[in-house]
C-alpha cells in the first residue's frame, strides 16, 4: 500500500508542489544513489526517487530538510547526515506515513459520495503547517506555557500569515471558543479582553455579544453584562440564552 500510494503521491507532488531548494549548498550535493535506512518508503527506490515525495513533505508542512533530518537550517546539505534517526521528527513523520496508508486503506472500502474517490495527503491536514491544530488549540496552548499576551500575539501573527489561505477558520468561533477556554480556567478578566476583541471583528454577530455578556456576568459586573445581552438581542431577538440571562440579571438586582 506505500508503494501505492508514494507511486501516486510522487506524481502528484511533481505537478503540484514547488518547492525551490537551490542555493550554493544545493550545487555540492544529489540524491544518493542507494538511500540508507529507508524503513517505510520502499528500499529499492533510488534517490532520485525521492526527490518528488521529500519536496512533497516539506511543501505540505512549510518546512526545511532540517524539520526531519540531522542537519542546520542554511547549512550545505552535504553536511546532513539523512540516514540518522537522531532527529525525533524522522520517526513521527514515518508513522505519518503509515497512518496515510492505512486511512486511504479504509477510504476505499467506502461508497464514494462523489465521482471522484476521496484520498488523504499530507496536505489535506498540514496545509503549510508542521503541526495542524485548529486556532483554538493552538492559542491554548501558547496561553499556558507563555500567558495571555504571547497567545494574543500568536494569533496576529498566525493572521498575518495565513489569512486566507484555508490552513484556519479565522472566523468568530475561533476567539470565541479561546474566550471560553479561558471561562473555563477561571481567567475571567482574560477571556473579557478576547471577548472584546472578538467583538471589535464581528460587530454584527449577536453571539459575539452574548459571549462577551457572560464574561461581565461571571466577573459580577451585572451593569455591563445586562448591556451586552441587550445588544446581543438586538442582532439576534431568538437569542433564548440572553432573554434567560437578563432575568437572571433582574433577579439579582
Amino acid at each position: 500500500m506505500v508503494r501505492k500510494i508514494f507511486g501516486i503521491f510522487g506524481s502528484m507532488v511533481s505537478l503540484c508542489f514547488v518547492l525551490t531548494l537551490s542555493s550554493p549548498a544545493q550545487d555540492q550535493w544529489s540524491w544518493p544513489e542507494k538511500p540508507e535506512n529507508l524503513q517505510v518508503l520502499p528500499k529499492d527506490w533510488p534517490g532520485s526517487r525521492l526527490r518528488a515525495p521529500m519536496r512533497g513533505f516539506a511543501s505540505a508542512l512549510g518546512v526545511d530538510c532540517s524539520y526531519c533530518h540531522v542537519g542546520e537550517k542554511g547549512k550545505p546539505l552535504s553536511t546532513y547526515d539523512f540516514a540518522s534517526d537522531a532527529n525525533p521528527n524522522k520517526n513521527r513523520a514515518r508513522e505519518m506515513i503509515r497512518m496515510l496508508g492505512s486511512i486511504n486503506d479504509h477510504l476505499e472500502k467506502i461508497e464514494p459520495s462523489g465521482e471522484k474517490r476521496v484520498n488523504l495527503w499530507c496536505h489535506t491536514c498540514h496545509r503549510g503547517r508542521p503541526r495542524p491544530m485548529t486556532i483554538r488549540e493552538e492559542l491554548v496552548e501558547v496561553y499556558k506555557m507563555k500567558g495571555l499576551q504571547a497567545a494574543l500575539t500568536h494569533y496576529a501573527d498566525l493572521k498575518k500569515n495565513y489569512y486566507g489561505r484555508g490552513a484556519y477558520d479565522f472566523g468568530e468561533s475561533a476567539l470565541n471558543g479561546f474566550g471560553h477556554e479561558l471561562l473555563r480556567s477561571e481567567d475571567v478578566e482574560g477571556a473579557i479582553k478576547v471577548f472584546k476583541m472578538n467583538s471589535e471583528s464581528f460587530p454584527k454577530s449577536g453571539n459575539v455579544w452574548d459571549s462577551l455578556a457572560e464574561g461581565y456576568f461571571k466577573a459580577g459586573d451585572m451593569k455591563m453584562a445586562e448591556k451586552w445581552y441587550r445588544k446581543s438581542l438586538e442582532l439576534d431577538p431568538k437569542n433564548q440564552n440572553a432573554n434567560d440571562m437578563l432575568k437572571k440579571i433582574k433577579e439579582r438586582k
